[in-house]
């Protein structure tokens, strides 16, 4: 649905995205990470053509952007930096104006997205008494009004409670699950993405670090919590006997490939170096994306 291919963008002489080469598959959920500045928000920019690649070719459903850009976007729903509505109108005459710039929309599709996002009974109040979720939920339908078969999302809970949040991921999750849509997900939430998405990508000072399943990366876990009055001595011990292929911080250790614990253990004591305790550790996508991030060269011209 979406592929980038060695595409850069620069500001000057600030690179933004750096020769990023992106695949995104029909009916994945998507999550596209990084720390502000990323280069994230800029890609999605390009994705929808509101920013214009320095270099490299940028197609959506098959179509380029730059060539063919009506195109490529016909069946695209976005959120995309922070949505603009009327104050003083209504949800659904905003919905009923904002379907205009695409194309004319029925009222029975309006009110078809308005229950999807669960704004019905709310729809024909004024926008400045609705709160922070309520607006992020009358941008959801908005980006749902022309019957998309993939929306980009950038940063769609941004801003919202823990509330907000469980409910606009109930709803994200909703429109893959039985609409069927592909989506591509911007999020700093990490434990969001987590829930949500099958495939990630981390940007990092605008380049690519990682693009991969989420099952890739849950199954990154043989990394163990070893508690041991001489940890470098048991550390020292289990490398020389090809037991483990890494340690950290004084407690971490990350097992050799088909290694257990029971092994771990069963070494230790025969080398005379007490156990104290020794746990199996799930990696979290916030440990993995910590760990990507903190392992990246600096760069002197970040994005």
């Amino acid at each position: 649905m979406i592929a980038l291919n060695q595409v850069t963008k620069k500001f000057g002489a600030r690179v933004a995205v750096n020769e990023l080469t992106l695949q995104v598959p029909r009916g994945e959920v998507f999550g596209l990470l990084g720390h502000n500045g990323a280069g994230k928000s800029t890609a999605i920019g390009m994705m929808l053509g509101q920013v214009w690649p320095t270099s490299g070719e940028v197609k959506v459903c098959g179509q380029d952007v730059q060539t063919r850009r009506a195109a490529a976007l016909q069946k695209v729903g976005a959120i995309f930096e922070a949505p603009a509505f009327y104050d003083y109108l209504s949800g659904w005459s905003n919905l009923e104006i904002l379907s205009h710039y695409s194309a004319p929309t029925s009222s029975e599709r309006i009110r078809e997205v308005v229950q999807w996002v669960g704004l019905n009974g709310r729809e024909h109040s004024k926008v400045r008494t609705y709160s922070h979720g309520m607006r992020a939920r009358l941008a959801l339908a908005q980006a749902l009004l022309p019957q998309p078969e993939m929306l980009i999302l950038d940063e769609p809970g941004n801003g919202l409670d823990p509330e907000g949040i469980a409910e606009m991921r109930q709803t994200i999750s909703r429109l893959h699950d039985e609409l069927g849509l592909t989506i591509l997900l911007s999020s700093h939430q990490l434990s969001e993405v987590e829930q949500l998405c099958s495939r990630i990508a981390v940007l990092n000072q605008g380049r690519k670090v990682f693009e991969g399943r989420m099952a890739d990366v849950k199954a990154e876990q043989g990394r163990v919590l070893l508690k041991t009055p001489d940890f470098p001595a048991a550390t020292a011990r289990l490398h020389q006997l090809g037991l483990i292929t890494a340690a950290s911080d004084g407690k971490h250790i990350v097992l050799g490939e088909s290694r257990t614990t029971a092994e771990v253990t069963k070494a230790l004591v025969a080398a005379d170096i007490a156990v104290e305790g020794i746990w199996q550790q799930d990696q979290t996508l916030e440990d993995f994306y910590l760990s990507l991030v903190k392992s990246a060269p600096s760069k002197s011209n970040p994005a």
